[in-house]
């Protein structure tokens, strides 16, 4: 017969047993508070205020109206007054601005003589979802932006008074394979060489292995390049992988910053292997290590700019999406595949992801010390 009292006091044991796992614990609280507040607050599909760089020719007030109009939208914020077409160049290709605006320096003449004069966007289309939106609300604009100004002998009542022409760089057909393809480089590294080298050496401990290794006179830092060199090899095919059915099965244009790539790659898969072997200092079982692997991993999905627009995210999300390796590697393959940019235009996301090496490779020593006492 079954007895309820055996059954209750299984179910004490287990109890008992999962409150002695305090990662596990952990997780199972933390887990769903942290899923809430991401989706609830930080995801956001459609981003506003995002930054542009602008180039008023005309100075009039007809171009300051049409501006202001724009920037009524809520989706363009000018953040900074470019003087030549170099400058627009580079605060596209760096990612300062998501959109360049040009007005040309007779708009105010032609749309007093209704010539319709044309005002240019540039967008930095990588990232179809960001830009969208806001090109749509910037498609309505000429109907409505000179309206107030437009009374009077100048009054056009049948037509808009200028057009507004998009330029959408990197991706003119706003193909998603694009921007999704090249992400999932960064995502399948991480989900691959953090969670395998945490598992394999956190095995090692569990079969006494690591005991052996421990008595031999290795040191710390030979342990750990011992460990992690084959897994550098592994992490290259993946890419060469990826970076090849991403070319030959979805056409993701290949535009250059070979350099930036190279490196970016390079200390991308240090930092993840990196990132695992500091994981399986922490751990105590395969099971620790595993959620510890997937608690990295949620963020870099959800927070990176990999599944929803980085800049659609409130302030405090940007500011910890930025602490996540991933954002910048994305920044890295997405600019060297799509726009062509090198080294120095991706100086800032280098150094991040250099920093990140350095630091958990820094605090993986420091852990692996600890265990030798």
């Amino acid at each position: 017969m079954i007895s309820g009292a055996r059954i209750f006091a299984v179910m004490a044991k287990e109890f008992i047993q999962l409150t002695r796992d305090r990662l596990t614990y952990a997780m199972i609280l933390a887990v769903p508070v942290m899923q809430l507040l991401r989706f609830g607050y930080a995801i956001n599909n459609d981003p506003r205020n995002l930054p542009a760089v602008v180039m008023d020719q005309d100075r009039s007030v007809w171009s300051r109206a049409a501006l202001a109009g724009m920037k009524n939208t809520g989706y363009f914020q000018f953040v900074e007054e470019a003087r030549t077409l170099a400058e627009i160049d580079t605060a596209i290709e760096t990612g300062r601005a998501q959109f360049a605006v040009i007005v040309p320096p007779d708009f105010g003449r032609r749309v007093v003589r209704a010539d319709k004069p044309q005002v240019l966007i540039e967008a930095d289309a990588s990232d179809p979802t960001t830009t969208g939106t806001a090109l749509a609300a910037a498609a309505g604009l000429p109907a409505q932006a000179l309206a107030h100004d437009l009374i009077g002998p100048v009054a056009r009542p049948s037509a808009p008074p200028f057009e507004i022409v998009v330029h959408r760089r990197y991706n003119p057909e706003n193909i998603t394979a694009h921007n999704i393809v090249p992400g999932l480089l960064g995502i399948v590294l991480s989900m691959t060489l953090v969670m395998m080298t945490a598992l394999a050496l956190t095995r090692e401990r569990e079969r006494g292995t690591m005991e052996t290794l421990l008595a031999t006179p290795v040191e710390p830092l030979e342990v750990m390049i011992g460990k992690l060199a084959p897994y550098v090899g592994i992490g290259l095919i993946q890419t060469a992988i990826i970076l090849g059915l991403a070319r030959l099965l979805f056409g993701v244009p290949f535009e250059g910053g070979w350099g930036a790539l190279m490196i970016g790659v390079t200390l991308f898969i240090v930092g993840s292997l990196s990132l695992g072997f500091l994981f399986s200092t922490l751990a105590k079982s395969q099971l620790q290590a595993m959620q510890m692997s997937v608690f990295y991993i949620l963020p870099s999905l959800l927070l990176s700019g990999f599944m929803f627009p980085f800049r659609g995210m409130p302030q405090w999300a940007q500011w910890l999406g930025t602490v996540i390796p991933v954002t910048h590697f994305l920044r890295v393959v997405r600019g060297a595949l799509l726009k062509g940019v090198g080294i120095v235009e991706m100086w800032p996301s280098l150094v991040a992801l250099l920093i990140f090496v350095l630091a958990v490779t820094a605090l993986a020593m420091s852990r692996y010390r600890t265990t030798l006492d």
